[in-house]
């Protein structure tokens, strides 16, 4: 039997909390002391982690706002705003520019309009579909809404996960490649895909689906997340880190539209 100095054990735990509370505070905007954000190694294996946690925030937010009986489609206007604020608009910010250098028919522009600060047409466009969306899915939806949150905020960034994974960086610098670079595969996927799917069976807990649209519910989750990811790398060859946000944003909103239908 191998016997681990507890010093060393000590050292992982301190470790592992360290770069998952980095991750906290890259992905998200909850102050945490300096002091506890000194790993920022892999901290890209915490997305669907922290995408989980912002799930179940953004839950707990909506039942306050039905205990004060607030309207459902103010509520969930309410909702979406602060889902927008949390992150800091990082992910929407990635949105919008990555429609406006889409929207660019010559493809060798197409990085260099996405650097520029300045959102477009297009950007803004997206960013208001993407918003609407969200709203009038959440107004719709009739399954348990903690359920549909922390499902929409935790695979959408597993795809984002698996984007960093397996397409090629298409700048040399930046936050992306940092991710790229410190990502192990296959394990940091693995990571967020058995934890997703370990909160997936709660779908159990619904008296209302059966076993068949559970397993639809979870791998339509999986396609979607997946499908975002393929297709910006489709359109260029490659991922940035303003695309990262966008597989987060359009997987959200297309997870939380397919939801409806149960």
């Amino acid at each position: 039997m191998i016997k681990i100095p507890i010093s060393n054990f000590r050292l992982w735990i301190h470790n592992i909390l360290a770069s998952f509370l980095s991750g906290v505070i890259f992905y998200t905007i909850i102050p945490l002391p300096s002091k506890w954000t000194n790993n920022w190694s892999r901290i890209a294996r915490w997305c669907p982690i922290v995408g989980l946690l912002i799930g179940l925030v953004l839950a707990s937010i909506k039942i306050l706002f039905s205990l004060w009986n607030l309207p459902n489609l103010t509520s969930n206007v309410l909702v979406v705003a602060i889902w927008v604020a949390i992150t800091g608009g990082l992910h929407l910010d990635g949105a919008m520019d990555s429609a406006d250098g889409l929207a660019v028919t010559d493809s060798n522009r197409r990085l260099e309009v996405m650097k520029d600060s300045a959102t477009g047409a297009f950007g803004a466009i997206s960013a208001v579909i993407i918003l609407l969306l969200k709203t009038a899915a959440l107004f719709d939806a009739s399954l348990p809404i903690w359920l549909v949150l922390i499902s929409a905020t935790g695979w959408a960034r597993w795809g984002q996960v698996c984007a960093i994974a397996f397409y090629p960086y298409l700048r040399e610098t930046g936050k992306g490649s940092f991710h790229q670079e410190n990502l192990r595969s296959p394990q940091d996927i693995l990571l967020g895909l058995f934890v997703l799917l370990g909160c997936s069976s709660l779908w159990l807990m619904v008296e209302s689906l059966s076993w068949l649209q559970v397993i639809i519910i979870v791998g339509g989750n999986i396609a979607i997340s997946l499908a975002t990811g393929y297709w910006f790398n489709k359109q260029l060859g490659g991922h940035t880190g303003d695309t990262y946000g966008a597989i987060v944003e359009w997987s959200e909103a297309f997870i939380l539209c397919f939801l409806t239908v149960f």
